[in-house]
């Protein structure tokens, strides 16, 4: 993709942790950002609205779904699936002709989007299928390509190699994760940031810029999330009926001049200014402590098996098989 001397602005709107320490932004012209988040949790509505929003701010985005399920850009085109990326490729090499741009890349005011896909359940590994559906986005050229932003939906629930890929190997600049106040979402969350701090380790460069609070209560374990392993909070989206509706029928909600407009705007900014930041997840028990003992059974008291349970009777003693000689 083609590079520019222009370097990041300052966060806009976004209450950045002084104890976490953050990273250059990445010089080049295209930020590419990995969005990380429980299944369901709501990765793929907030990517299809803050990508159509980005794109009505001015910005070139391509939306890349790496999530087998293929639901991001169904969203994005009104509940229309689009032909994944491996699926297709696999029909064109048996039909003995090339993949082309036009054949998994589509448009929708602004946006370009398209979808790595999956295997078949039980045929396959997803992680090697978002290995083989990037292999074959650079064979079409994606590091020719010229967009502001290009945004990654990837499952955080799965930990393999081909899920972790962006962080792995520095193919993005930065992580968004989007969470919930439940402890699921939270854990994999952390987990998330757990890899980012692994990878930087090593020697990578890959940091968090934030969270998005998706189906937020209010009830505020995700912000104390946040507030202690050192992550922004870049949008919080209430838990509402008219969200919940509209998302249901595939509805793009972020939209100039919309009722939610002002919240993908902010969003928008945020995601597009937020520099990485080095995250400090958090331990076990450290996630535990952010909810009510009543909620996540801290009550509940480790009590040791033993033979006679496991055995579904009493124990008997039986003889040792030793010898044992008398002492002469």
């Amino acid at each position: 993709m083609g590079n520019s001397g222009a370097s990041a602005a300052a966060a806009v709107n976004v209450s950045l942790p002084e104890s976490a320490a953050s990273t250059a932004p990445n010089a080049a012209k295209t930020q590419i950002i990995a969005i990380y988040g429980k299944g369901g949790i709501g990765k793929s509505f907030t990517l299809a609205n803050l990508s159509y929003m980005m794109a009505q701010q001015g910005k070139k985005v391509l939306l890349i779904g790496c999530d087998p399920k293929s639901d991001t850009t169904t969203l994005l085109f009104g509940g229309r699936a689009c032909p994944t990326i491996i699926d297709t490729s696999a029909k064109k090499k048996a039909a003995g002709d090339a993949v082309t741009i036009g054949d998994v890349c589509f448009k929708r005011d602004g946006v370009f989007a398209m979808e790595l896909g999956g295997p078949e359940v039980g045929r396959g590994c997803g992680g090697r299928g978002i290995i083989h559906g990037f292999e074959l986005l650079e064979n079409l050229g994606f590091h020719e390509w010229d967009f502001d932003y290009v945004l990654l939906d990837f499952l955080g629930d799965v930990v393999c190699g081909g899920f972790g890929l962006p962080i792995a190997r520095d193919m993005c600049q930065k992580v968004i994760v989007v969470g919930s106040n439940d402890l699921q979402s939270l854990y994999v969350a952390n987990n998330v940031c757990s890899a980012v701090e692994y990878f930087r380790g090593l020697g990578g460069n890959v940091g968090v810029a934030g969270i998005v609070i998706n189906k937020d209560d209010g009830t505020g374990e995700a912000r104390a999330w946040a507030e202690q392993a050192g992550v922004p909070v870049l949008a919080s989206i209430p838990a509402h009926e008219d969200i919940r509706r509209k998302s249901a029928a595939y509805q793009i909600i972020g939209m100039p001049d919309g009722e939610w407009a002002p919240l993908f705007e902010e969003l928008g900014t945020n995601v597009a200014d937020a520099p990485p930041m080095r995250p400090k997840p958090l331990s076990q028990d450290g996630l535990l402590n952010l909810f009510a003992g009543d909620a996540v059974g801290r009550d509940v008291v480790l009590e040791p098996a033993t033979v006679a349970d496991m055995c579904g009777k009493s124990s008997l003693d039986k003889p040792s098989l030793e010898v044992i000689y008398d002492d002469v």
